[in-house]
């Protein structure tokens, strides 16, 4: 099988549930940039973890940017569709989702592990399973999660590599079922395969490493089984109406800033060490895989 997929790859109630914000003007015509990411972690951890990288971009780019929280994978896709938000974390599939719906939208930067990104299939110890270079064809008989339905590292991807190594989609192989985690995303992913509610769980390898990191998942009793190959994946985009709003050349800027960006508790929000460029072409093999499995048209 192929080492690499693609290519080296404010608040208040609005109609989506989230919290609702002033779009690229505020009640007093101050231009405003708005920040989301997709909720690949516990809502209630993303206000305090994403408000360093909007004051690291307020005070790079002397504008002010304010962080709006969305509460689901859709929401961020259509929220950047209607302007409400204009620049997003998104994973590799929503990224694509949402520029396919916002002509001129750009991919601009992603983290420097995110051209080569990978999922964990893990399992809880009492399985018995080991870390194989061989898929693990025996958790066809066993209880399996994915993450959030329109997780890249969560769903999709794994997906994919189950149907190249067993010839069979999810449903067809899993003979008990498959279940999604329709709140707390690789988190939930993790904590319930530690519990042993679920026996088995495929989730993004950064979020499994920083949960055993940070002492919340032992790798002993939630142990890595198989690593996928390596794919595109999370990524930085942004709506071309911020070129207008800010004026030509802003969303160049914008570029730059998250590429120079030091600032350890802004580069904390998205769990990586770094950023680099991105572009939207990076991502044709999560189109191609995608289109493929009918995620997207």
């Amino acid at each position: 099988m192929s080492a690499a997929i693609g290519t080296a790859t404010i608040f208040g109630l609005n109609s989506c549930g989230d919290k609702k914000e002033t779009g690229t003007n505020s009640s007093d015509n101050e231009k405003v940039l708005v920040i989301t990411a997709i909720p690949d972690e516990k809502i209630s951890d993303q206000e305090i973890k994403y408000q360093a990288l909007a004051d690291y971009l307020s005070k790079k780019l002397d504008i002010k940017v304010e962080l709006s929280i969305s509460k689901s994978y859709d929401a961020a896709v259509n929220r950047f569709a209607n302007n409400e938000v204009q620049l997003v974390w998104f994973g590799g599939l929503t990224g694509v989702q949402a520029r396919n719906k916002v002509p001129g939208a750009e991919a601009i930067a992603q983290g420097i592990a995110d051209p080569n990104y990978k999922s964990y299939f893990i399992a809880h110890k009492d399985t018995g399973l080991e870390k194989s270079s061989d898929f693990p064809k025996a958790i066809a008989d066993m209880t399996f999660t994915f993450g959030s339905t329109k997780s890249t590292s969560g769903r999709l991807m794994p997906t994919w590599f189950i149907k190249q190594e067993t010839g069979q989609t999810p449903d067809e192989f899993f003979k008990k079922g498959i279940q999604f985690r329709k709140t707390g995303g690789h988190v939930a992913t993790a904590e319930v395969v530690q519990a042993g509610t679920v026996q088995v769980g495929a989730l993004s390898y950064k979020t499994y490493d920083k949960l055993v990191a940070d002492g919340k998942i032992d790798p002993s009793v939630a142990k890595i089984i198989w690593e996928t190959p390596s794919y595109a994946d999370y990524n930085f985009t942004a709506h071309p109406s911020l070129n207008k709003t800010f004026g030509d050349g802003f969303v160049a800027k914008l570029q730059t800033a998250l590429v120079e960006c030091k600032d350890e508790k802004a580069l904390a929000s998205v769990n990586r060490k770094g950023i680099i460029k991105a572009k939207n072409s990076d991502f044709d093999g999560i189109v191609k895989i995608a289109k493929e499995l009918k995620f997207i048209k």
